[in-house]
């Protein structure tokens, strides 16, 4: 037996079925038309802002990770609730356009930029996070032949990462953002040629648990982008930290102290550096904001019975919620939160493995998770499904229909 990961707070059965929003998630699935459905929580996300709000210093801008769910019901909600969003393509700045975010509250990552994709930016007023010398030269000259000003940040790449993430943004060569040592030569430059400077990035790791480290990185940041604007010698109107909070997927995990860190945080920008005291700052937030309040649901097809084994074989898998199967980055496989949603509370009677409907062993979404008796016809919950899910799996794998979304 495989443990699970812990079910994130707030869901409750309403009559023996999960209930999301104060409707069993039957309900839901019945206004949608069917499974495999994801649905996201638009209270949850609300109150997972609000409380990051009240924790954090009162002048922190909140912005949103398009790439961690761009379903366009929920960037328009998400539009009237943060104060920016970042993207990494024109299609994310079409959504972000679309969804009612200005593009003067718009950033954009990446370092594959291509030419259109710049002068796209630029004739949208986007903030472009340069990430590196070449795209800066790029960036400059189609902003010339436009004849637009164009705003444009410098993406650091640090000399340190972020310790427990995920994923590390940092401390050695990368295809993220400028070399620190190369950032002051440059900003002055943008200065010179007459672009709009509108600061520094910093996103140093990804998926972190770790509080302590978490604030660690954050005054190393602060400190690092004071040194490269006193070297610059030029204004330095906005920083983004980066952020990279995690949530719990798997068993053992806990989630991070976002108090502690808007408390460490309130602490570091009391004792700023002279050359941050006009520095607007900013968080810039996927994951947290939206992972948890994500639920996948799928239909038991056909319970099975092999050599003592019991398998739950859904209609739904990999194709729609790839991080579940363990094929997204995870170096040994663990289980995600899992229920058997329609015996929400039920206590665990059984070893079962919950299998995807795909022609491939790679198909399995809970490995020997010990879970309540289910029949043909039940629904499986996975949780924490909110971010890099539906955008971020290969739906078009075997060719399956892809999963329904919905907003509640």
């Amino acid at each position: 037996m495989k443990p699970l990961g812990p079910i994130p707070a707030g869901f409750v059965a309403n009559d023996g079925v999960l209930a999301i929003d104060g409707a069993p998630v039957t309900q839901w699935v019945a206004v949608a038309g069917g499974t495999p459905l994801f649905i996201y929580s638009r209270a949850m996300i609300a109150a997972r802002i609000a409380a990051l709000r009240a924790a954090m210093p009162a002048d922190l801008a909140i912005h949103y990770a398009v790439k961690a769910n761009p379903f366009a019901p929920l960037l328009a909600a998400m539009a009237a609730m943060v104060d920016g969003f970042d993207i990494a393509s024109t299609g994310e700045l079409a959504a972000a356009r679309a969804a009612g975010m200005p593009g003067a509250a718009i950033s954009f990552a990446g370092p594959g930029k291509r030419d259109d994709d710049l002068a796209a930016a630029i004739a949208g007023g986007v903030t472009i996070n340069l990430e590196s010398e070449a795209q800066a030269r790029r960036a400059l000259a189609l902003a010339e032949a436009l004849g637009i000003r164009p705003r444009l940040a410098i993406r650091i790449n640090p000399d340190f990462a972020l310790n427990g993430a995920g994923l590390k943004l940092g401390g050695g060569p990368s295809v993220f953002g400028l070399d620190a040592e190369l950032v002051a030569p440059l900003a002055r430059h943008l200065v010179e040629r007459g672009a709009d400077f509108r600061g520094l990035h910093l996103y140093v790791g990804s998926q972190a648990l770790d509080t302590q480290a978490i604030i660690a990185a954050q005054g190393a940041v602060v400190a690092l982008a004071a040194r490269l604007a006193r070297e610059a010698g030029v204004p330095l109107p906005t920083l983004t930290l980066g952020a990279g909070f995690g949530i719990p997927y798997v068993a053992g995990q806990k989630p991070v102290d976002i108090a502690a860190m808007g408390a460490a945080l309130r602490a570091t920008l009391a004792a700023r550096p002279p050359e941050l005291a006009g520095t607007s700052l900013a968080l810039e937030l996927g994951r947290w904001l939206v992972g948890e309040a994500g639920v996948y649901l799928a239909r038991i097809i056909e319970r099975k019975v092999s050599r003592g084994r019991v398998f739950h074989i859904i209609d739904g898998g990999l194709h729609h919620l790839l991080a579940a199967s363990g094929n997204f980055g995870m170096a040994v496989r663990r289980n995600y939160p899992v229920a058997i949603a329609t015996k929400f509370g039920v206590a665990p009677a059984e070893v079962a493995t919950i299998a995807g409907c795909l022609c491939t062993p790679l198909d399995v979404l809970a490995d020997a998770a010990h879970l309540p008796c289910a029949e043909e016809g039940d629904i499986v919950a996975v949780f924490c499904a909110g971010a890099y899910g539906a955008s971020a799996s290969p739906v078009a794998f075997l060719s399956h229909p892809p999963a329904r979304e919905m907003l509640v």
